[in-house]
């Protein structure tokens, strides 16, 4: 079997791409893909000193999506009703932000909800200042403990995105990716355990071989401790943020879950969960 659903992927809605949705999914059908699911940023809050002359330059417009999914929708499924274009999101997120996400979802026909920790201390790993005057291990390990914190504020998420998404920007990072289960294997269990009790499912991104970490986050040792723990629930997505990225990595990953005893994926609609084979 093929992985056939992408379901992170990014547009020109979100300020860090510029691909238009059209794009995406001209490729995605190129790609014979099944289904796609756009979750452009909504990271309220995001430190305005970022982008001084756009404070709110990573919270798309839900209004201005939807309306754009829906003339996708009318074009490509109306000849291909197999093909499925989700609605979703991507929640950055911030413990006080808990209750306007839970209007955001509340208010719009969403297919699928991620939930993503990209800040630490109120800033923005992926650039290298924020590392300055830390440890790796010192600034990683606050990383989790802000987002073990954050998922226990927020109802509403379907899937916890790249577990340690943080790894992708260490500075001077070394040839081997800095393994975060074997350095704080208690605080990884933590959070593994709280996604597996609350239901939802946790993420396989495959960007970090686009990021030349030649492994997805969370990294293999992440991937099956929660595999141990009695975690079978998975979404798969390439985070692309460019055609050229959709489903980037997605035969590697496929090997990579069955050897570890995976069988399916899960792909969302209108928030129900579906299982895939993989």
């Amino acid at each position: 079997m093929s992985i056939l659903y992408d379901t992170h992927m990014h547009s020109s809605f979100s300020t860090d791409s510029d691909a238009p949705a059209k794009v995406m999914v001209r490729q995605a059908l190129d790609l014979k893909l099944r289904g796609i699911c756009f979750t452009d940023h909504m990271d309220l809050d995001y430190p305005s000193f970022y982008f001084p002359k756009n404070p709110s330059a990573f919270a798309a417009n839900p209004e201005e999506i939807w309306q754009e999914i829906r003339c996708l929708r009318a074009q490509f499924c109306a000849s291909d009703p197999e093909f499925h274009i989700g609605f979703g999101l991507e929640f950055g997120m911030q413990r006080h932000l808990a209750s306007r996400f839970s209007e955001i979802a509340q208010r719009w026909p969403l297919d699928f909800i991620i939930a993503s920790q990209h800040l630490v201390g109120g800033l923005d790993p992926y650039y290298p200042e924020v590392w300055e005057g830390h440890t790796p291990e010192d600034l990683i390990h606050t990383y989790y403990e802000e987002m073990l914190d954050n998922l226990k504020t927020m109802d509403e998420w379907d899937t916890l995105a790249h577990l340690d998404y943080i790894i992708r920007y260490i500075p001077q990072r070394p040839d081997l990716p800095f393994d975060s289960f074997e350095v704080f294997p208690d605080l990884i269990d933590e959070i593994l355990r709280y996604v597996i009790g609350c239901g939802k499912c946790l993420e396989v991104n495959t960007a970090g071989y686009k990021y030349g970490l030649e492994q997805p986050n969370p990294a293999p040792s992440i991937l099956r401790r929660y595999r141990e723990l009695g975690g079978k629930r998975i979404t798969i997505g390439a985070d692309a943020h460019a055609p050229q990225h959709i489903g980037i990595g997605f035969d590697k990953v496929r090997q990579l879950l069955g050897s570890m005893g995976y069988e399916t994926y899960t792909v969302f609609r209108n928030r129900v969960p579906q299982e895939l084979p993989i």
